[in-house]
């Protein structure tokens, strides 16, 4: 297939849409595929009362990111894919051996020219997202430096944070999405059940709306 302009692999739905949904649209606006990789079906984040078993969360929260990825017109781009697992969420970590060959085949197979993922410690040191920062670095680092995509992570201003954690990375590029945050706004709501972390996330970073913050990792000048 075409290579694909950017290629988002986190833990689980909801990720995709919070932190780069601008981000997406502005790509697909230019008629620029994107792929995303779910790793989870996110079953074990919270429901508001809307289920009650970890399965019926799964299948609620497989139909909101479907909802939200048809709002962005993510897969009305015929050169965009989205691959959705089913590791357990909250264990990402006990499966690398699974995950790790999937990660590198999706770098071979969609030829990006970025890669996000979550930061070293994962934004907000959610297990899930550290692990998955540590895998995608590993395929990353294992590349020839020639063959390495650019690779982004996602990143907040320190002002906006209490207590930095360790690894944290601030931003280096910020990305106005001013453009489409209606639409953007639209992909987050369809993430109904984690209502409480839309909330929390437009009363602590409303910035983020419009403006996307990421982290690029720039060639270290010793290497050269």
């Amino acid at each position: 297939m075409a290579p694909v302009k950017l290629l988002v692999i986190v833990p689980h739905p909801d990720d995709e849409v919070f932190g780069s949904g601008g981000t997406l649209l502005d790509f697909l606006s230019h008629d620029e595929p994107c792929a995303l990789l779910t790793l989870t079906l996110g079953d074990a984040g919270r429901n508001l009362g809307l289920c009650e078993t970890r399965e019926e969360l799964a299948a609620l929260r497989r139909q909101e990111l479907a909802d939200c990825l048809d709002t962005l017109g993510f897969l009305r781009h015929p050169a965009s894919a989205h691959e959705q697992y089913t590791f357990p969420d909250g264990d990402v970590a006990g499966h690398l051996s699974d995950i790790t060959p999937l990660i590198h085949d999706a770098f071979e197979t969609y030829q990006p020219e970025i890669v996000l993922t979550f930061p070293p410690d994962g934004l907000n040191g959610h297990p899930d997202h550290v692990t998955t920062h540590q895998v995608v670095k590993a395929v990353w680092d294992a590349l020839p430096p020639e063959r390495r995509p650019r690779l982004w992570y996602y990143a907040l201003q320190a002002e906006w944070l209490g207590t930095l954690l360790p690894g944290y990375l601030p931003p280096n590029r910020v990305h106005d999405v001013s453009a489409f945050v209606t639409q953007k706004l639209r992909a987050m709501g369809c993430h109904r059940s984690q209502g409480i972390t839309l909330a929390n996330t437009l009363r602590r970073f409303p910035e983020r709306v419009t403006h996307e913050p990421f982290h690029e990792v720039l060639p270290d000048p010793r290497s050269g």
